[in-house]
């Protein structure tokens, strides 16, 4: 298998674990020059749509949320990540890893989740610069709003 198939394979791996089904609204709230297209990309392929940005005014299955030190206060991004979000849906807290600039510590993420109504239920390598945190609304939240 050549480096760029296993790679691939990799990321379609990755994209499994993120659990965004085909179909699914994925909004993408931070981008930059630094985010990972492959990732990106994947996640289009995936879905069978474009990731809608943080203007779009309607439900989401999944917030993909880049964010790196010095991006602001994580709490309040996180409340605003909130209001599209379906019942069932899940923010993807995309941060760089250690090393990277803009490297977010895992401390700040545990905090400032159950701040925002949040809990971190699995973290994983988001690719080679990026770490994801999934974030939920616990259950006993679930069912108001949308």
């Amino acid at each position: 298998m050549s480096a760029t198939a296993g790679s691939a394979a990799g990321q379609h791996g990755l994209v499994d674990k993120l659990g965004i089904p085909p179909g699914a609204v994925v909004q993408e709230v931070g981008w930059d020059d630094d985010c990972d297209e492959e990732l990106r990309q994947i996640i289009t392929a995936r879905t069978g749509q474009d990731l809608v940005d943080e203007d779009y005014d309607d439900v989401v299955d999944t917030v993909m949320m880049w964010w790196r030190e010095g991006d602001g206060d994580l709490v309040d991004a996180l409340v605003d990540a909130l209001g599209p979000l379906a019942d069932h849906g899940v923010i993807w807290l995309l941060t760089p890893k250690a090393g990277r600039d803009g490297h977010v510590e895992p401390s700040d993420v545990s905090e400032a989740a159950p701040t925002a109504g949040l809990q971190q239920t699995s973290s994983i390598s988001a690719g080679r610069d990026w770490n994801g945190a999934r974030l939920v609304a616990p259950r006993a939240a679930r069912g108001k709003g949308k």
